[in-house]
């Protein structure tokens, strides 16, 4: 029988059935949150949607919006893989990148200042008095869609501009953008933004997950760049409630270029656990 510091494979001679130990950590960014797996040795099958849907299950498994796995790396000091709640990968997560720096970091993975690889490239991350910085990449200026914003951050986003977005229902307002002909066939993620006092306030409908999340880094991302390329914002950098809690977006506008941009804000460790599956 083989063991690691992470994952314990063990056999039950009950009708050949084998079943598996896995040790993981709950982690969440403003109420965004992940089961984070270290899977450097590469046990596990990253292509078995099932069982990531049903641990991502909030009755029936650990619950959570996503999944994370860390993979070695030969240039980087880990890579990321993010999967959906749904059980399939799915495109860069924003506050799933902040977390899995602070996961990297507290496991001793990585130093205070990790670089990892995820499905968009290369991100570098900072980690200074309990905020965690996640460099995003370079993106172009926003595009309009039938009035909306649409900006592709690592991951695509709908931006909705609206004046009291707690009166909104995300879910089916989101439903019909996320899965309308414009954004077909792969849809978009859609934020809807409310300029508040010193900043914007952001509710998300997460494709993948296909419901409102508390918080998602990208749509944050994404959200703040349109701010103020709609002039609704005039300083950098734009600070954003979400239902989960507050991020700041900080980048530079050259052009139709937006580069340096950063995500910043809290990645919290909840809890290790066991499950077997």
């Amino acid at each position: 029988m083989h063991f690691s510091n992470d994952l314990q494979y063990f056999t039950k001679f009950n009708n050949t059935l084998t079943m598996m130990t896995i040790v993981f950590n709950k982690y969440h960014g403003s109420g965004n949150d992940f089961i984070i797996i270290d899977n450097r040795n590469g046990l596990i099958n990253p292509d078995d949607s099932e069982i990531i849907n049903k641990l991502c299950d909030r009755r029936f498994g650990i619950g959570a919006d996503g999944l994370i796995f860390i993979s070695g790396s030969s240039q980087y000091d880990f890579e990321m893989k993010y999967f959906n709640s749904d059980g399939f990968e799915g495109s860069m997560c924003g506050n799933g990148g902040r977390c899995s720096a602070d996961f990297a970091i507290r496991t001793g993975i990585a130093g205070r200042q990790p670089a990892f690889k995820a499905i968009d490239g290369v991100h570098k991350a900072i980690s200074e008095d309990g905020i965690i910085r996640l460099q995003m990449n370079d993106v172009n200026e926003p595009r309009k869609i039938k009035g909306n914003y649409s900006i592709n951050t690592g991951s695509p986003h709908c931006i909705v501009f609206h004046k009291d977005i707690d009166k909104l229902d995300v879910n089916s307002e989101g439903k019909k953008i996320r899965w309308s002909a414009d954004y077909a066939p792969e849809g978009t993620n859609v934020n809807f933004v409310q300029i508040v006092e010193k900043g914007i306030y952001v509710r998300t409908f997460e494709r993948g997950v296909e419901e409102e999340t508390f918080s998602c880094g990208t749509g944050v991302t994404a959200s703040a760049i349109a701010s103020v390329f709609a002039g609704q914002i005039d300083t950098i950098p734009v600070n954003v409630m979400t239902k989960g809690g507050n991020l700041s977006v900080s980048f530079k506008v050259s052009g139709k270029s937006i580069s340096e941009i950063w995500l910043s804000g809290p990645a919290t460790f909840v809890f290790e656990g066991k499950i077997e599956v």
